[in-house]
């Protein structure tokens, strides 16, 4: 009886993330063309290390495209600059507005362009990226939103696995419905201007820690559609390339207010696959250690058999969802307790921080969560 109600409980969760990604949409490349009366609006802070890689693969597009200097501590403004783009000093944010919303504002009432682009300083388009970009927006409008590609290249950034797909599964967005609640990613968002100012723009969501997501609630309070794709081979970021705790301090920063935010029933389905994990993780290696030593029968529960089953399954679903959203190694899936752990570690973390203290630090700046203010912006 035990092992058939692991079984059904296993395929139930094995089942929500199936649903949960059943419309997994990747952008595909658009027509060569011309892109005109559109402006790329980066924010950035403290982003010398990569801005040159977004910049170039926004040369020659004919867009205006503007860098909005969040207070930064490095060269960003020199490196923008030297690339061509426009630089606009961003300054002190006014009290209740996010560093970044506040960056964002400024850069979109800058420019008069018809069509806004707004791209995190980590990402990098293909060449035909943006013309499909346009060719979504001008199927859809609205808001357009895309979750890039994950381009993993030292070790301490694999770790970054279980987070990249619970960000996809929890948002909701690819249900066959497209979900009830409109999410959006932050990293890439294109809208027309008379869109944008009709939901309020970053103004909206000024102290916002979440401003992606609270964007798309503006969108749909308007009536607006959102409609949301992951990058493919379109659109790539590299995210936390600075070391472990990079990766720590951004995740922490986002993981328990995303899970927060998003409805009820991604949120169930999502906890449900990776407690099916946690179970498939412990479940295999007690009955591994059974059956090596002869210890622990009494906290084994379920036939060895089924467990050596249940892990294959799970490594092999993750495996593929893994392969849509980043570049991960084998051994994110193969050896999934590892990055799992990872997960619990740094969810725990995000918790405490967003719930008792109600305060995250990001890139040199504390965040109250209490009043959504900021030590000299966020």
């Amino acid at each position: 009886m035990t092992d058939l109600v692991l079984v059904v409980v296993l395929l139930l969760a094995g089942g929500a993330a199936a649903w949960l990604a059943a419309d997994l949409r990747t952008i595909v490349g658009g027509a060569t063309r011309s892109v005109p009366s559109l402006a790329v609006v980066v924010p950035a802070r403290d982003e010398e290390a990569t801005l040159p890689a977004v910049l170039d693969s926004l040369h020659g597009l004919g867009v205006d495209v503007v860098v909005v200097d969040d207070d930064s501590r490095d060269a960003t403004a020199s490196v923008a600059r030297a690339a061509g783009a426009r630089v606009l000093a961003a300054g002190t944010p006014p009290p209740g507005w996010t560093g970044k919303a506040w960056a964002c504002h400024v850069g979109a009432e800058a420019t008069t362009s018809d069509l806004l682009l707004f791209l995190d300083a980590d990402t990098v388009l293909a060449p035909d990226a943006l013309a499909g970009l346009v060719d979504l927006h001008d199927r859809h409008g609205g808001l357009v939103s895309v979750q890039p590609f994950h381009a993993v290249e030292r070790p301490h950034e694999q770790v970054s696995a279980y987070f990249n797909v619970v960000a996809v599964l929890a948002s909701g967005a690819f249900t066959r419905d497209g979900g009830r609640r409109p999410m959006a990613f932050g990293p890439c968002l294109l809208t027309s201007r008379a869109d944008y100012e009709r939901a309020g723009g970053h103004g909206s969501v000024r102290s916002a820690i979440l401003d992606d997501v609270e964007l798309a609630v503006a969108y749909h309070r308007a009536g607006l559609p959102v409609r949301c794709w992951v990058g493919g081979d379109r659109l790539r970021m590299r995210s936390y390339p600075g070391g472990l705790g990079q990766l720590v301090s951004g995740w922490t920063k986002n993981i328990a207010s995303g899970a927060s935010a998003a409805a009820p029933g991604p949120t169930l389905g999502t906890v449900l696959w990776i407690s099916a994990h946690h179970a498939v993780a412990v479940g295999a290696l007690l009955a591994l250690v059974e059956a090596v030593t002869g210890w622990g029968a009494a906290l084994s529960y379920g036939h060895p058999l089924v467990w050596a089953v249940a892990w294959v399954v799970a490594a092999g679903q993750l495996r593929s969802l893994l392969a849509r959203v980043g570049s991960f190694r084998w051994w994110t899936w193969a050896v999934f307790p590892v990055p799992l752990l990872a997960f619990d570690l740094v969810f725990a973390r995000s918790a405490a921080q967003t719930a008792l203290r109600r305060s995250v630090r990001w890139r040199g700046r504390a965040v109250d969560l209490r009043h959504r203010s900021v030590e000299g912006g966020a």
